[in-house]
């Protein structure tokens, strides 16, 4: 019996062969990772968007100061960052008065706004640019400017839409607790020259909300 199977030795020891390399190349393969999921990209933040003020940012309507405006002078609606603005009367046209208010800190510099204000005008030759300033009674300290030339298209959207010869700008930074403000008044020269110390006067004037 022996004589007989061992012919088949060799053939058992091939298929054994066989199955094992088999199995062998099957351990062999490798097995593919789950790819990792890569996060979205996340979209750059706009100039907007890096520049857009928080909601609850202060409007006008939190500025702890209170004022009267010069007799003749007309209110009008406030309007976005604006806690008040008025018509100014004249016989040459009217001017604007606007007041802001960004908050408690808010608005930039005092040297900021009035460089600001005089880069807005294109003085008239060998005018003066006057620049003063002054304690009121109340506590608050007001330092203001003056420019007469031509009063410059502003990127803002808030000035004329064309150049305006023959204006004057008075402009006024008031630091106090809770400030600063800012008091602007434009229009026609002789306007606003009129109306100069009933400006001045509104500003010596400035007392805390109650």
């Amino acid at each position: 019996m022996f004589q007989k199977l061992r012919p088949l030795a060799p053939v058992a020891l091939m298929l054994l062969a066989a199955c094992g390399g088999a199995h062998k190349e099957e351990a062999a393969q490798p097995t593919e990772a789950p790819a990792a999921s890569e996060p979205a990209p996340v979209a750059p933040m706009t100039s907007r968007e890096a520049s857009a003020p928080p909601m609850d940012a202060p409007t006008g309507g939190d500025a702890q100061i209170d004022f009267d405006l010069p007799a003749g002078w007309q209110a009008e609606a406030a309007s976005g960052m604006r806690m008040a603005q008025a018509a100014i009367p004249g016989a040459k046209g009217p001017g604007q008065l606007a007041v802001f208010f960004f908050g408690p800190g808010g608005g930039g510099t005092v040297d900021a706004n009035i460089e600001r204000w005089i880069g807005q005008m294109t003085p008239d030759p060998g005018a003066k640019i006057t620049r003063e300033s002054f304690e009121t009674k109340n506590g608050f300290r007001v330092s203001w400017v003056e420019v007469a030339g031509t009063l410059l298209p502003s990127q803002m959207g808030s000035g004329p839409d064309t150049p305006q010869p023959g204006s004057l700008l008075l402009g006024a930074v008031v630091e106090g607790p809770g400030g600063p403000w800012f008091f602007k008044a434009t229009g026609p020269k002789e306007t606003l020259t009129a109306e100069r110390e009933h400006f001045l006067e509104m500003l010596r004037g400035l007392r805390t909300k109650a």
